[in-house]
C-alpha cells in the first residue's frame, strides 16, 4: 500500500471516527483540541502528493525528506491557520503529524526510546513500557479503540498479515527488527492489544553482559570454549528472562568458516559471521493453509548443509526433530525453552517430544535427550529487574530412567545494596565438567582454577 492511498484511508476513518466520538456522551479521553487543524494537515499532505511528484515518489523509508517535506506543510498551514499557538504546541503538532504519517501514531517515541525494552498497550487508555527490568505506564494514550487498530492496520500490512475477527492475533515485526504480538476483540476484552518487545539495533556482545552482571569473565570463556567443542546448549528461562539475548551472545562464540541456520517464528537473532542462513516461519493465509512451522523449517535444514542450527524457541513438536539433528551428526547447535530451572527444561523437552505425535516410550525419550543436549543455561529476571544467569548445568547421562545432571556454575545472592539492587554472582560448584576430554580434543585449554569455588 502506498503512502497516499494509506494517508487517504486513514483520513477516510478518520472521519468516521469523528461522527462517532460525537454521539458519545461519555468520554474517557480529553478531546484533542487541535483535531480539527490535524485533519486540514492531512488533507493539505494528500492534495500535495496529488499535485506534484515531490512527495509522490518518495518511498517510505526515505523518512528524513519525508518530515522536511510534512514539516514544510504543516508549517505553512499553522502560519495560515492560526497565530496564537505557541512554540512548543507548533512543534508538538508537528511531531504528532509525522508520526501518525510516516510512524507508529502515539507510541513512535517508545520505540525510538533506548531506554524503553518493551511497549505494552492495553487498550487505547493504558500503555505501559519496561524500563531497566521494571514496568512503567507511560503517559502516552491512544484516541479509542479505532486508533490503536490504525497503528496495528500499519504494522501488519507491510508484512502481508491481516487482523480481524475471523484472525484476532498476529506475531510480526517491525522494520528494526523488534517483536510484535498484536490481539484484538473479542479475545482482548480491554480493546485492541499490542505488545513489542525491542532488540538493540546494534547486538549485545558478550562485553555487554559481562556489564551488565549477566554473567562473569570465567563464564563466558567457560561458554566460549562449550560453542567451540561443539556442544549441544540449551538457553532455559521464563518470560522476558533475556533468553534470546544470550543465545544470541553464545551464537557469536561460533567459528567463522562455518556455515550456521539459523530458525525462528520471528528473526531476532543478530549474527555477525558472514556465512548465516536466517530462515523464518510463514502463518497460514486467509484460507487457512499454506502455514510453515520451526519444525518444517528444522527438518528442511537437515537438507541445507548446516555445520551449527540454532532454533529461537522449541516450543512443540520441533523439540524432536532438534533432538535428532543434535544427535544426528549437527553437534553444536543450540536452541532456547521456557522452564524456571535446568530440571523443568528436561521435563519440558520430554513433553514436547510428546506433542510430536510420536508413540515413543518415556525412557526412550529421555535417552534421546540425555545423549543429545550436554548444557542447559539457565536465565532469570531477578526481582530488581536485573537478568542473571543463575545455572550452568551439565547433563550427565541416564541413571535407571532418570536424566542426571550436575551444577558447574550457580548463581549466588550476597544481599541488596543501597539502592535494592540484588548483589551477588555467578560462582562455581567445585564440579568439574565430564565432557573436559572434548575440550582437550579440540585443544582448549582452560584455566586450571576455573572450576574452584
Amino acid at each position: 500500500m502506498s503512502l497516499l492511498e494509506r494517508l487517504q484511508k486513514e483520513k477516510s476513518a478518520e472521519v468516521t471516527d469523528n461522527k462517532a466520538l460525537k454521539m458519545k456522551k461519555a468520554q474517557t479521553v480529553q478531546e484533542d483540541p487541535y483535531a480539527n487543524i490535524k485533519a486540514k494537515i492531512r488533507s493539505r499532505i494528500i492534495d500535495e502528493i496529488n499535485k506534484g511528484d515531490k512527495l509522490k515518489n518518495l518511498e517510505e523509508d526515505e523518512n528524513e525528506t519525508l518530515e522536511e517535506e510534512i514539516t514544510s506543510i504543516v508549517e505553512n498551514i499553522l502560519n495560515e491557520e492560526s497565530s496564537y499557538i505557541t512554540k512548543n504546541e507548533r512543534q508538538k503538532i508537528i511531531s504528532e503529524i509525522i508520526d501518525e504519517t510516516i510512524g507508529f501514531g502515539p507510541i513512535n517515541s517508545l520505540i525510538h526510546d533506548q531506554s524503553v525494552s518493551e511497549i505494552m498497550v492495553n487498550g487505547p487508555n493504558q500503555v505501559y513500557v519496561e524500563k531497566r527490568g521494571k514496568l512503567v505506564l507511560s503517559d502516552v494514550r491512544f484516541k479509542d479503540d479505532q486508533h490503536v487498530m490504525h497503528v496495528i492496520e500499519k504494522i501488519v500490512a507491510p508484512l502481508g498479515r491481516r487482523v480481524d475477527e475471523s484472525s484476532p492475533m498476529v506475531d510480526a515485526r517491525l522494520p528494526n527488527g523488534s517483536r510484535v504480538n498484536v490481539i484484538i476483540p473479542p479475545l482482548a476484552l480491554e480493546g485492541p492489544s499490542i505488545t513489542i518487545r525491542k532488540f538493540s539495533e546494534k547486538p549485545f556482545t558478550v562485553k555487554d553482559l559481562i556489564n551488565f552482571g549477566t554473567i562473569t569473565p570465567n563464564v563466558a570463556m567457560f561458554l566460549r570454549a562449550c560453542v567451540e567443542a561443539r556442544l549441544n546448549i540449551v538457553v532455559s528461562g521464563g518470560t522476558g528472562s533475556g533468553k534470546t539475548t544470550t543465545l544470541n551472545v553464545i551464537s557469536s562464540f561460533i567459528p567463522e568458516d562455518e556455515r550456521i541456520v539459523t530458525i525462528e517464528d520471528a528473526a531476532e537473532i543478530q549474527l555477525g559471521q558472514e556465512h548465516v542462513l536466517r530462515l523464518e516461519t510463514r502463518p497460514p493465509n486467509i484460507e487457512g493453509k499454506g502455514a510453515i512451522t520451526i519444525r518444517d523449517l528444522v527438518r528442511n535444514s537437515l537438507r541445507m548443509r548446516p555445520d551449527r542450527i540454532v532454533v529461537g524457541e522449541v516450543r512443540s513438536g520441533e523439540a524432536l526433530d532438534m533432538l535428532q539433528a543434535m544427535n544426528t551428526g549437527h553437534d553444536g547447535s543450540l536452541t532456547t525453552g521456557h522452564a524456571n530451572t535446568p530440571r523443568d527444561m528436561l521435563a519440558r523437552l520430554e513433553t514436547m517430544v510428546l506433542m510430536a505425535g510420536m508413540d515413543l516410550p518415556v525412557k526412550a525419550i529421555r535417552e534421546q535427550i540425555a545423549s543429545a543436549v550436554d548444557i542447559i543455561v539457565q536465565q532469570s529476571r531477578l526481582k530488581d529487574g536485573s537478568r542473571r544467569i543463575t545455572h550452568i548445568s551439565e547433563i550427565t547421562g541416564m541413571e535407571g530412567e532418570i536424566i542426571t545432571m550436575q551444577d558447574i556454575f550457580i548463581f549466588k545472592q550476597t544481599g541488596k545494596d543501597d539502592k535494592g539492587k540484588i548483589t551477588g554472582g555467578i560462582v562455581p560448584t567445585g564440579i568439574k565438567p565430564k565432557f573436559m576430554e572434548k575440550f582437550e580434543l579440540y585443544g582448549i585449554m582452560l584455566p586450571s582454577d576455573l572450576f574452584t569455588p
